[in-house]
């Protein structure tokens, strides 16, 4: 039985990584998918690849951090089929510097990014949820939503807002029948995390030392959210899933 059937997912940053992992297991398990991205070809095909499965798929380009690029992209949503019942706030992006030399300009784009791009999704969609009868929102945070990392003092500080801001709404939609869930990637096979010239086992050797010993897939990442969206979670909600491969659990080996 197809998990996702009659619903519809909305999936950010689904053009390429996660989200198209994302994209393409819920169009196969029967949601129909709005692929939302800013890299438009790619979006279109995964949208399209959706559909040569059989599956059911519009492609919508959405600027997360602009309040009319996500009505635009709700509106859309209810226009091709009816609403929405799952939102996965999975866009993102990364900036690797020293935190004496980070600018308030690169602080506050990811910020804007990855914290207020997840606020105006879900301000977005709990009017079409709640006149659905509920539905399901998966934030996505990070490994780097749990601890602190060097380097990385923006987006540590967005992905540790995101899993307040998830509790906080977790509490006030919860009566209208809307499950808030964060989700915790750790390192993942990903454009955003590709090295020049790197191979499978290069990348995996770098973290050889902790409880799996490698990198995790994006399809690995798709599948935890995929029971969040589906209503096998139905008692799940305000709650940090993590699939990380063990990087938390504590330090590595030798």
């Amino acid at each position: 039985m197809a998990r996702l059937e009659g619903k519809v997912a909305l999936v950010t940053g689904a053009a390429r990584g996660i989200g198209a992992a994302i994209a393409s297991l819920f169009g196969a398990e029967g949601a129909a998918v709005v692929v939302s991205d800013r890299r438009d070809e790619l979006g279109e095909a995964v949208a399209q690849g959706i559909c040569r499965e059989g599956g059911r798929a519009i492609y919508e380009h959405l600027d997360i951090a602009s309040e009319d690029g996500w009505r635009e992209a709700v509106g859309r949503a209810r226009a091709e089929f009816g609403g929405v019942d799952v939102l996965i706030n999975n866009a993102g992006i990364i900036r690797v510097k020293p935190f004496v030399e980070t600018t308030l300009e690169e602080l506050r784009k990811v910020i804007d990014t990855n914290l207020v791009g997840a606020f105006l999704g879900m301000q977005a969609v709990v009017e079409t949820m709640t006149a659905r009868g509920g539905g399901s929102i998966v934030n996505f945070s990070s490994v780097q939503g749990l601890e602190g990392r060097e380097g990385l003092a923006a987006y540590t500080a967005a992905k540790f807002g995101i899993r307040g801001l998830t509790k906080t709404v977790a509490i006030e939609l919860g009566p209208h029948g809307i499950r808030v869930n964060a989700l915790f990637p750790g390192p993942t096979k990903t454009k955003m995390t590709e090295r020049k010239g790197w191979t499978d086992e290069q990348y995996d050797a770098a973290y050889r030392g902790y409880p799996l010993g490698r990198m995790g897939e994006a399809e690995e990442i798709a599948r935890l959210a995929l029971f969040l969206a589906s209503d096998e979670a139905s008692f799940c909600t305000g709650g940090d899933f993590v699939a990380d491969g063990g990087v938390t659990a504590g330090k590595p080996r030798g």
